[in-house]
């Protein structure tokens, strides 16, 4: 009940960024029913729903990760004064965030239903000419149990997920630098400051210390590096057992399949560490106030950041790839509409991903950039920053995802 209250008080920014993960749900929703109604309809093929059943996952895992960073730029999940002592500690914040969650992800699911139910007939007839009588087995009866049971897979992962990654820290105490300007030459007096409980690092630390430098880019580097290998390899499985594609494609090898989950997962691990690397070029070589701004932001928030952009290059990758092999495949035709609903949700929610973590960014710098403007810094300065990280960014993980892809796409189009 309170996580109602809350979503009808709050922003209308907000509001539109939690219906973006009502609407992820539904799509993920929709995905599910129509498994299940292909289970129904081809009871002899149980092998092909198991496998339409698994490719939902990566809908379901992009949807997971839009909510988890929705939740965390919730600002009724963020600690505030006072809050402690209405029974509001970060244990019941997080309790929040995951019910905020659970709704926005059951309301997806709800709509998802309705829609479902509406193009079968089950509510008012079959539409649009019975197009979709087919495709969402119509007129066969809907096992109702299993409907619910796929549906409640989204929200309950969702606040989960939610839920462990706002869980409260454990208390403790770390020393951290504060400068203030009290010596007679003008220069930083720096003294230590203990910080108590669940304040970060980022909040602690003072706005012109560079962040530690992540330390998973020679991991991911190293786990795209055996990804590619571990899918030429698998390229040369004759009589493997593959996966059949959707739209008239051969169908891929274990091992093929292996080197694109290692490849995704290496660019999703090397993507905090690329952002930090771009922070420490941008400052490179006698900086002004521009650049020394957009890189210490960079080397900041490169964890934040990073991880998104690292996703967001993977599933570019995985769609290019695609692209090329739909291309050079003999008899092939484009996505069907539930393939090609999958794919735009995975793209989308990557990219929501991305513009939620870079509102977070900015909802952290907030009190930096407000020090900054006091100090006397002209708002082009922050704007000319802003810019100059983001061209960056995209100077260093577009070329990265374009060589990705291609090696991924080289030994399945070769």
């Amino acid at each position: 009940m309170l996580a109602l209250r809350l979503a009808r008080a709050t922003h209308p920014l907000v509001l539109l960024r939690r219906l973006l993960v009502a609407a992820a749900s539904a799509g993920v929703g929709f995905l599910l029913l129509c498994t299940l109604a292909y289970a129904v309809a081809h009871p002899d093929r149980s092998a092909g729903s198991v496998l339409r059943l698994a490719w939902c996952a990566l809908p379901l895992a992009a949807t997971v990760h839009l909510a988890v960073a929705v939740a965390r730029t919730d600002p009724s999940t963020r600690p505030r004064p006072g809050l402690s002592s209405v029974g509001l500690g970060p244990g019941r914040l997080a309790a929040i965030a995951a019910a905020s969650t659970a709704v926005s992800c059951t309301l997806g699911s709800a709509l998802a239903l309705l829609f479902f139910l509406h193009l079968r007939g089950d509510l008012t007839g079959l539409p649009f000419d019975r197009a979709a009588a087919d495709l969402l087995a119509a007129g066969r009866p809907l096992p109702l149990p299993a409907a619910l049971t796929l549906l409640a897979v989204t929200p309950v992962a969702a606040s989960a997920a939610a839920a462990l990654t706002l869980r409260p820290r454990p208390p403790g105490r770390r020393r951290v630098l504060t400068g203030t300007p009290t010596d007679g030459n003008g220069g930083r007096h720096r003294t230590d400051r203990a910080v108590d409980g669940d304040l970060g690092a980022e909040e602690a630390r003072d706005p012109f210390d560079p962040a530690p430098a992540p330390t998973g880019l020679p991991w991911g580097t190293a786990l795209v590096a055996i990804g590619l290998a571990v899918e030429v390899y698998g390229t040369r499985g004759g009589d493997s057992p593959r996966l059949p594609l959707p739209g008239g494609v051969p169908g891929i090898t274990l091992g093929v399949l292996a080197g694109w989950v290692l490849t995704a997962v290496g660019l999703a691990v090397a993507g905090p560490g690329l952002a930090h690397l771009c922070g420490r070029v941008v400052q490179a070589y006698r900086p002004g106030a521009t650049r020394l701004l957009a890189g210490r932001a960079l080397m900041d928030e490169a964890r934040r950041v990073g991880r998104p952009l690292g996703v967001l290059s993977a599933v570019v990758a995985a769609g290019i790839t695609a692209a090329e092999l739909y291309g050079r495949a003999a008899g092939a035709r484009p996505f069907g509409p539930l393939a090609g609903l999958g794919a735009a949700l995975v793209l989308a929610c990557a990219a929501a991903t991305v513009l939620t973590a870079a509102l977070e960014t900015r909802q952290v710098r907030a009190g930096s950039t407000a020090a900054l403007i006091r100090l006397g810094a002209p708002a082009t300065l922050l704007r000319s920053a802003a810019l100059l990280r983001v061209a960056v960014l995209l100077a260093v993980f577009a070329p990265v995802t374009w060589a990705v892809a291609t090696l991924t796409a080289l030994p399945l189009t070769s």
